[in-house]
C-alpha cells in the first residue's frame, strides 16, 4: 500500500497525422519541478500536483511544443484524454547545421566557430546565429567554442588539448543526435556546472528515438557534394529492448574551395533494455573514419590573381587532383549509460572510451625552395619590392605564369628528389602529424525533488587521455630516404637513432602526453510561481605531464623524459535568479566566477622537442553577468540579453619566422597575461503577423577588446643565438605588447538580421532572411607591438619611425561588412502512412565575395622591413584572410515511416 499512487493528472499523446502513441514526449508543469516522460502507449501521469492555475508543457524533437493550461482543485483529477501533437515541419532545417560546423577555413590556425553547440535550441537569436551568421566565423558573445560544454550522454566531449568540441567525431549521424538539450548561457544544468557560452547535452538513448526507418540523400555545392542516410529505430518493444542503427556516407572529389576532398563514413549502433520503469541502461557506439582536403588562407594579391576559390595546398599529378594537406580522423567511440528514475531521485552513470588517430598531412623541405606555389618568391610582388628598383617585366612574366600555373607542382618535387646531387636523399617528403590518443570519460549525476519547488543536483565526472604524438613519413616522393636533420641548425631530431629513415617511420618529433581532468559541481534549484532561484559551486583538477620520446640535439637535456608535472585546481560559483511580473514578462540576471585551468595547447612552449612549460603558467580567471528580460505576447516574443565578461591572466602561444631586430628565426611566441573584455546585448524578435507569416528580427552588438598590455617571449629553435640577452634556453623575453584596446579577432562584433517565413497549412514552408554583419577585425601580431619593432639591428633608430608612421603601421584593419541573403524552404507529405520530406537551403544568393576572417603575418617584425614593405605597394607580407562561400545550396530528400 506504501507504493500505490494517485494519479491526479494523466492523459495520452498522440501523433495528429498518424494516429500512433508518441513515446518519450517531455511533459511538464510549469514552474516546477514535475517532469515525467510519456511510456509506450503515449501515457503520462503526475501526482502531488499544486491546486491552482497551472500550465502541462509538451516537448519532443520533431514536434510543435504545446502548452495547455488547466486549474486544479482541491480533491479534483484531471484526465487530458487524448492530446494530439503536430510533427514540426521545419524539422528538416536542423539538417543543415552539421554543414556548418564543417567549414573549416581554419585548420591551422587558432580560430573557430560555434555553430554547432547552437543546433539544440529553438531560441530566435541562437538559430539565427548558427544558421545564417556562422559563415562570416560569428561567434556568439565573441566566446571561444571551448567555453561551450558539450556532451554526449552527460559524458564531457571537449577536446583536452584545446578544450573545443571535435564535431568532426559524430558528423553525419544527424538522424541519431536529434535528442539534445541547450542549456543557455550561465543557466543552471543538471549535468554539469556548465559553460558560459552554454551546456549541450546529447541522448543516444535508443528507447527516446521516433521508431522506425529514415533514408535520405542530400546533395550540395559547400563542403560536400552528396550524402546518403539511412535510420532505423525500433522503439521500445514488449522485453525492454530498443535499438537504433544508422549510416551515412558524405564525398566530394572537390568542395566549395578547389581541392578540398571529402571522402567520410558514419556508423551508429546504440541498444537498450528498459529492465522496469525505475531502471534503464544502454550501450552506444559510434565510428566517423573522415577525410578531408585543407584550404589555407591567402594574401590580398593572390586573391586578385586568382580568386577566393583558390586553394594553394593542391596540384594535378599524373592528372589526378592531390592535396598535400589532408586531415585523416579515425577515433571511434563506445559507451555503456544507466539511468535510474524514481519519484524524487533521478541517477544518471556513464562511461566511454575514445580512441584512434588523428592525423594531418605537410610536405617537408629540406636544403631547397619551398614548394608552396603562394610562397611570396614566386609572386608579382617580389620584383616590384625591389631594393634594386622594380623591375615590371618580370612582375608582369611572374604574373602570367601564376595565373596559368598558380597550383602544386607535384612532378617538380618528384624531378628534385631524383637529380643526382644528393644520392638518393629526400629535397621533399610528404609526413603526417600524427596523434594516437586514448581516452576514457566517466560521469556520474543525481538530482533530488525535495518538493515540487526545490531540487538539488550534485556530479562527478572525469576525462583522462593518453597520446603519442609523432611525425610520421608517408612518401618518399622519389627519393631513397629521408635525412630528419633539422635544416636550420643542422642538429638530429633523434640522437638515439640514425638519421636515415624511410616510409611509416617515425620522423621530426616523437613525445607522449598524459592528461587528466576532473569536477564536481552541486547545485540547488528553488522554483515559485513567480521566480526561481538557482546557486552552484564547482571545483576542478586538471594535470598534464609530457614524456619525450626522441633526444633531441637541440634540446639534449629537456627533449628526453618526463616533465615536471603540470597541477591545476580550481573551483567556481555562480547563481542566477529569475522573476515573472507576469508569464508575459519576465527577468533573468546571472552572475558567475571561476577559475580555469590553461589548454594543453597553451601549457607546454614546444611540445614537439622539448619538456619547457611556459613561465609561471596559471589558471584563467573569468568573471561574466547577463541579464536577460522576455516579454510573450500572443502574436509578439522578443528576448533582450546584456552581458559583460572578463578573462584575466590568459594564455597564447604562437609559432613563425620571423625577422625583428632581435634576428631571424623560427620562433615560439609565448604571450602571458592576457586581459580580455567582452560586452555587448543580444536581441531576438519575432511577430505572428497571421496564422501562416512570422515576422523576424535579430541583433546583436559587441564590444570584444584587450583590457591589458601582455608579456611576450619567443623561443628559438636552434638554441644557439649569439645575442647576449638569450638565456641558454633559447629564450628571450621582449617585455610588453602594447595590444590595450585593440580588438579580438572573435568574428564580426556587430550583426543584424531580418526575416520573413511562411508556413502554409499544407505542410510547407519557406523563410528569407537578410543579414549584415560588420566589425570584424584581423587578428593581430603580438611581437609587432613589442620594443623590439622599434630596435635596429644595425645599431641607432629608424629615421622614419615617428608616431604617426608607427601607429600606421600597426592600425588593427577592419574588414569590410558583409551582406547576406538566404533562403531556406520545405514540404512535407504524408502518403500511405509514409512521410516524405523535401528541405533546401540557398545561401549567399548574390554571390557577394566577403572576407570571414584574417592576422597578420609576424614575419615584418621590424619597423624598417615592415615600412619598406608597405610603402611599395605591394607588400610581401601583408594580412592573410580567409573568404566565404559565394552562392552555395543544400538539398535534402527524406522518407520516413
Amino acid at each position: 500500500m506504501s507504493f500505490a499512487q494517485t494519479k491526479e493528472i494523466e492523459g495520452f499523446i498522440f501523433d495528429a497525422r498518424s494516429n500512433q502513441p508518441i513515446f518519450g514526449v517531455n511533459v511538464s508543469v510549469e514552474n516546477t519541478f514535475l517532469k515525467s516522460n510519456t511510456l509506450k502507449d503515449g501515457s503520462f501521469y503526475f501526482t502531488e500536483v499544486e491546486n491552482g492555475d497551472n500550465i502541462l508543457v509538451l516537448r519532443k524533437e520533431g514536434y510543435q511544443s504545446k502548452k495547455l493550461p488547466f486549474t486544479k482543485k482541491f480533491g479534483q483529477k484531471i484526465n487530458f484524454g487524448k492530446i494530439l501533437l503536430e510533427a514540426d515541419v521545419k524539422d528538416l532545417q536542423h539538417e543543415n547545421t552539421v554543414t556548418l560546423t564543417e567549414n573549416d577555413f581554419v585548420d591551422d590556425v587558432d580560430a573557430d566557430f560555434s555553430g554547432g553547440m547552437l543546433q539544440a535550441t529553438r531560441d530566435l537569436f541562437l538559430t539565427r546565429a548558427a544558421f545564417d551568421f556562422s559563415s562570416s566565423f560569428f561567434k556568439v558573445k565573441g566566446y571561444d567554442s571551448k567555453y561551450g560544454d558539450l556532451m554526449i550522454n552527460g559524458l564531457p566531449m571537449n577536446r583536452v588539448f584545446n578544450g573545443r568540441p571535435q564535431w568532426k567525431n559524430w558528423g553525419g549521424l544527424n538522424d541519431v543526435f536529434r535528442n539534445q538539450e541547450y542549456f543557455n548561457e550561465i543557466n543552471a544544468n543538471p549535468y554539469s556546472f556548465g559553460g558560459i557560452l552554454g551546456t549541450t547535452n546529447i541522448t543516444t538513448d535508443p528507447a527516446a528515438m521516433r521508431p522506425g526507418f529514415r533514408i535520405s540523400s542530400s546533395f550540395s555545392n559547400r563542403t560536400y557534394t552528396g550524402r546518403l542516410m539511412a535510420t532505423y529505430n525500433s522503439g521500445v518493444g514488449k522485453n525492454g529492448l530498443s535499438y537504433s542503427l544508422s549510416a551515412s556516407k558524405r564525398w566530394a572529389d572537390d568542395g566549395y574551395i578547389d581541392g578540398t576532398l571529402y571522402d567520410a563514413y558514419s556508423v551508429f549502433a546504440s541498444v537498450g533494455y528498459q529492465i522496469n520503469k525505475r531502471n534503464n541502461i544502454y550501450a552506444t557506439a559510434f565510428y566517423t573514419p573522415n577525410r578531408r582536403g585543407k584550404s589555407a588562407p591567402i594574401t590580398e594579391e593572390v586573391f586578385d590573381l586568382v580568386g577566393r576559390k583558390y586553394n594553394p595546398y593542391w596540384g594535378f599529378q599524373d592528372g589526378e587532383r592531390r592535396n598535400s594537406r589532408v586531415r585523416n580522423i579515425q577515433e571511434p567511440i563506445v559507451m555503456f549509460n544507466y539511468n535510474y528514475t524514481g519519484k524524487h531521485f533521478l541517477l544518471k552513470l556513464g562511461i566511454g572510451h575514445q580512441f584512434g588517430t588523428f592525423a594531418s598531412s605537410r610536405l617537408g623541405y629540406f636544403d631547397a625552395p619551398s614548394p608552396n606555389p603562394d610562397y611570396y618568391r614566386y609572386l608579382p610582388s617580389i620584383y616590384i619590392n625591389n631594393s634594386l628598383g622594380a623591375n615590371f617585366e618580370n612582375a608582369n612574366l611572374a604574373e602570367e605564369g601564376f595565373k596559368n600555373n598558380p597550383q602544386l607542382h607535384w612532378n617538380s618535387l618528384y624531378r628534385a628528389n631524383a637529380s643526382g646531387s644528393k644520392e638518393g636523399k629526400s629535397s621533399y617528403i610528404l609526413y603526417d602529424d600524427t596523434t594516437d590518443e586514448n581516452q576514457w570519460f566517466f560521469n556520474l549525476t543525481s538530482s533530488y525533488t525535495l518538493s515540487p519547488f526545490i531540487k538539488l543536483d550534485a556530479g562527478i565526472r572525469g576525462k583522462t587521455s593518453f597520446t603519442d604524438n609523432y611525425g610520421l613519413l608517408k612518401d618518399l616522393l622519389g627519393s631513397d630516404y629521408h635525412d630528419d636533420i633539422d635544416p636550420f641548425s643542422n642538429t638530429r631530431n633523434n640522437f638515439n637513432d640514425p638519421s636515415a629513415k624511410g616510409v611509416n617511420d617515425k620522423i621530426s618529433y616523437h613525445y607522449e602526453m598524459t592528461s587528466s581532468l576532473y569536477d564536481a559541481f552541486l547545485q540547488a534549484n528553488l522554483e515559485f510561481e513567480r521566480m526561481s532561484f538557482f546557486v552552484a559551486a564547482q571545483l576542478s583538477q586538471t594535470d598534464y605531464q609530457r614524456n619525450g620520446i626522441f633526444l633531441n640535439e637541440r634540446f639534449p637535456l629537456t627533449s628526453e623524459g618526463n616533465s615536471e608535472p603540470l597541477s591545476f585546481t580550481n573551483y567556481g560559483v555562480k547563481s542566477g535568479v529569475t522573476y515573472k511580473f507576469s508569464n508575459r514578462h519576465v527577468v533573468n540576471i546571472q552572475g558567475t566566477y571561476f577559475t580555469d585551468a590553461p589548454t594543453l595547447q597553451n601549457s607546454f612552449v614546444n611540445a614537439r622537442e622539448n619538456n619547457k612549460t611556459v613561465d609561471s603558467l596559471s589558471s584563467i580567471t573569468v568573471y561574466s553577468g547577463t541579464l536577460n528580460y522576455q516579454l510573450r505576447l500572443p502574436k509578439i516574443t522578443a528576448k533582450l540579453t546584456g552581458y559583460y565578461t572578463n578573462f584575466l591572466n590568459d594564455t597564447d602561444i604562437n609559432y613563425f619566422y620571423v625577422d625583428a631586430g632581435v634576428g631571424s628565426d623560427f620562433v615560439q611566441e609565448v604571450v602571458t597575461g592576457i586581459g580580455k573584455r567582452h560586452v555587448g546585448g543580444e536581441l531576438g524578435f519575432s511577430y505572428q503577423a497571421t496564422s501562416e507569416i512570422k515576422l523576424t528580427a535579430v541583433a546583436a552588438y559587441g564590444d570584444f577588446r584587450y583590457t591589458d598590455n601582455a608579456n611576450v617571449t619567443i623561443n628559438f629553435d636552434t638554441a644557439g643565438a649569439e645575442d647576449e640577452l638569450i638565456n641558454l634556453a633559447g629564450e628571450l623575453d621582449l617585455g610588453k605588447a602594447r595590444i590595450k584596446d585593440y580588438k579580438i579577432s572573435a568574428g564580426p562584433q556587430k550583426a543584424y538580421s531580418v526575416g520573413v517565413e511562411y508556413r502554409s497549412r499544407k505542410y510547407w514552408w519557406v523563410g528569407l532572411t537578410a543579414n549584415y554583419m560588420d566589425d570584424n577585425y584581423v587578428d593581430i601580431s603580438g611581437i609587432k607591438r613589442t620594443d623590439s619593432f622599434l630596435q635596429n639591428p644595425e645599431g641607432g633608430t629608424f629615421p622614419n619611425a615617428t608616431n604617426e608612421e608607427v601607429q600606421r603601421l600597426l592600425h588593427q584593419e577592419k574588414l569590410p561588412a558583409i551582406y547576406l541573403l538566404n533562403l531556406t524552404a520545405g514540404k512535407s507529405w504524408l502518403i500511405k502512412k509514409k512521410y516524405v520530406s523535401l528541405f533546401g537551403s540557398f545561401n549567399n544568393l548574390f554571390d557577394v565575395t566577403y572576407r570571414t576572417g584574417g592576422f597578420e603575418q609576424s614575419r615584418n617584425a621590424n619597423f624598417g622591413q615592415a615600412y619598406d614593405d608597405d610603402l611599395r605597394g605591394a607588400p610581401l607580407f601583408g594580412n592573410k584572410y580567409w573568404y566565404g562561400f559565394g552562392r552555395t545550396f543544400f538539398i535534402n530528400l527524406a522518407i520516413s515511416f
